[in-house]
């Protein structure tokens, strides 16, 4: 995978999926351009919320966190495409749905900090880390090779294909 191809994982959380937007927002990403490779509705254990969130476990907002992400189904997904996280968190927003412009997933759907519909990785590294603690070795398809498929052709120039 090129530097620029690039896979990133999107979790819509219980609030979205409670609220019946998982076919909205899986439906901007296509949209846009980008492929899914891997998708999966979950309930989300304590161990993998605690893992997934260690990065706070020290602010006081962590337990409601840990409650709000495992109160619920998730929607957890792997999306792929030329400069997918960046890409992926310009269509999500900023993280406060009072903040987040219309037209952004949060702007459009949101009206909380905590309970704002979706998580998306925010770097390459967190990318990679996030990958690995919700999807099993297989459980991804596998990474295109050359224009990979249809959609690659009509989405990217031959020179962004490569």
């Amino acid at each position: 995978m090129s530097a620029l191809h690039e896979r990133t994982l999107v979790i819509i959380k219980p609030d979205g999926v409670a609220r019946g937007l998982t076919g909205e927002i899986l439906a901007r990403f296509e949209k846009k351009g980008l492929s899914i490779v891997g998708l999966k509705i979950v309930n989300v254990d304590k161990a993998t919320a605690e893992k997934h969130y260690a990065e706070h476990s020290a602010k006081p907002f962590f337990g409601s966190l840990l409650s709000f992400i495992t109160g619920g189904p998730a929607t957890v997904m792997c999306l792929e495409g030329n400069g997918a996280i960046g890409v992926v968190r310009g269509l999500v927003g900023p993280t406060s749905g009072l903040k987040a412009p219309g037209g952004t997933i949060r702007g459009d759907f949101a009206l909380s900090g905590q309970n704002n519909l979706i998580h998306a990785s925010d770097s390459p590294e967190s990318s990679s880390r996030e990958l690995a603690l919700w999807f099993k070795d297989g459980e991804l398809l596998p990474v295109a090779k050359g224009s990979g498929s249809a959609l690659r052709d009509w989405v990217y120039s031959a020179e962004e294909r490569k």
